[in-house]
Formats: structure tokens, sequence, C-alpha cells
């Protein structure tokens, strides 16, 4: 299928090769693996946008901007929550994360979450959590760059600390629990900015939602226009890939990286930021 053929680029390999320690054989093994669970799960049929749309009505997740890596951000709002547990919450989880994946521009792998527990944020149940982080560490490895939680009240930390056993350490060390905003940015603790630390600044305010978050960007979440204007940008990015894939042979192991420097250059207005779009 063209899709798993375009889906196995060089630095998917890639990653799958250093989740696994440089162990070929089990590289491979995970793989296949996730092959089948991609079919199992309907990411190439049953999860459409028409499918997953009920769950997208209040925005409790939705994609904007990009923090200072240029990685995109999935902001998780649950207190937004507006359907009862079934697999097609899943479903959605993955099914926007990958449209993360396709607005990433060259050289970004990465997506950084959002999390905001804000406004009495209803608790996901155990299994589902568990469920999403098995699948999360299992069959998108080195796609988590960061994982921001702002606001966690007491309650909801104890049950992180439920799940905590079932997080990998890898996944661990990138999660940032109560990041510090000012009007200069968003930033991982006081003390790292105080200090001056590298990676101190998490996000730009311009790139970063006022709504909680206390950015710059005035944004806040309107299903109308938002869900169009990302499943047009969507499209046109996939089918762009697509193109520039197959001029470039179609095969397993094209670079992601030759694929988009070839539709950034092959596009009039090279701007992926959807949220923009929709204001």
């Amino acid at each position: 299928m063209e899709e798993e053929r375009m889906w196995l680029s060089y630095e998917c390999i890639l990653r799958y090769i250093r989740a696994t320690k440089h162990d070929v054989s089990e590289s491979i093994k995970r793989l296949e693996d996730t092959l089948q669970w991609r079919r199992d799960f309907g990411l190439y049929t049953l999860v459409t946008a028409e499918h997953v749309e009920p769950e997208a009505v209040t925005g409790k997740e939705f994609l904007f901007g990009y923090d200072t890596r240029g990685r995109p951000a999935l902001y998780m709002c649950p207190s937004r929550q507006n359907t009862e547990e079934s697999p097609r919450q899943i479903h959605f989880v993955f099914w926007i994360m990958e449209r993360a994946i396709e607005l990433m521009g060259p050289g970004v792998e990465t997506i950084v979450l959002m999390i905001d527990y804000a406004d009495k944020a209803k608790n996901p149940s155990f299994s589902t959590a568990r469920q999403v982080l098995h699948i999360l560490q299992t069959h998108y490895p080195e796609r988590l760059g960061a994982a921001i939680i702002a606001h966690l009240p007491w309650l909801l930390g104890a049950f992180y600390k439920l799940i905590n056993p079932f997080i990998d350490p890898v996944t661990r060390a990138k999660m940032v629990f109560n990041p510090v905003p000012d009007d200069r940015g968003l930033w991982r603790s006081a003390e790292a900015r105080d200090q001056g630390q590298d990676d101190a600044k998490l996000f730009e305010p311009d790139q970063l939602v006022s709504e909680s978050w206390l950015g710059a960007a005035p944004f806040t979440y309107a299903h109308e226009p938002y869900w169009p204007a990302l499943l047009s940008m969507s499209e046109t990015r996939r089918n762009d890939m697509t193109r520039v894939w197959r001029e470039l042979g179609g095969v397993v192991g094209i670079k992601e990286w030759d694929v988009k420097v070839g539709v950034r250059d092959g596009l009039a207005d090279p701007a992926t930021d959807v949220a923009g779009q929709a204001l």
C-alpha cells in the first residue's frame, strides 16, 4: 500500500532503530508490529475526519503554533470533554497527532503536548490513559518532544503517580509540570529562566495561546472556521508530500527531509499554522 511505503521513510526507520538501542532484529519486529497496528486501528480506513469530528467540536484537542524548536503544539483541554469514553476518543487523539506530523517542517520529527488541567478538568480513566500511553510509546517512538502540563491540582498529581510505572524513562524525562509564563514567553521553570539555561524558554509569546497559557496569540477555539481550515491544510500538505514522494521514486526509505523541502520550495505560501488561518 502506497501510504505504508511512504510512512516507511529513512527517518522513520532510524526512529525505530534508536528506540530499540540499535537492535536491528527488534527494530524490524517493531516496525512490522506498527504496520499491523496502523491497519487494525484503522488509520487509513475507519479513523477519518468525519468519524472523529464529534470529538473535536468543543476544542478539547487542537493544533496551534510551534515551540522554540519549531515543533507543532498539540493542545489538550480535558475540561472541554464532551463525550463518554469510547474507542473514538482514542481514535481522535491519534488522528490529530497524524495531522501534527503532516504539518511539521523540514528537520522536525517531534510534537509538543500542551495539557491544561484548568477549570476542573475531568480525569481520563486509568485504562484509557494507559492505552494512550502504550500506543504513543510503542507505535510513535521518538515522536514526543515534550509534554507540558499546566494547572495540575493535587488530585490529578496523584493520578499521574498512579500511571507513572507505565511511563518509560525516556517519556518521563520529557514531562514538564506547571511551567512559568511571563510577557517574554513560556519557561520550563522560574529557576531555569533566571539562570539563563539554554532550554529554559519553551515558547515565544506569539506562538502561545492567551487563554489559560497567558501567551500573546488571541486564539479561542471555534469549530467553525477552525475545523474546515485544518482539513483543507492537512489535505493540501498530504497531497503535496505524496506528489513529491512519488517524484523522488515512491519507494521505502525516501527521506522526510527531501520530501518536506520539496514541498516547501514548491509552495507559494509555506505557512503551516492552521489556527492563524482560522482567526
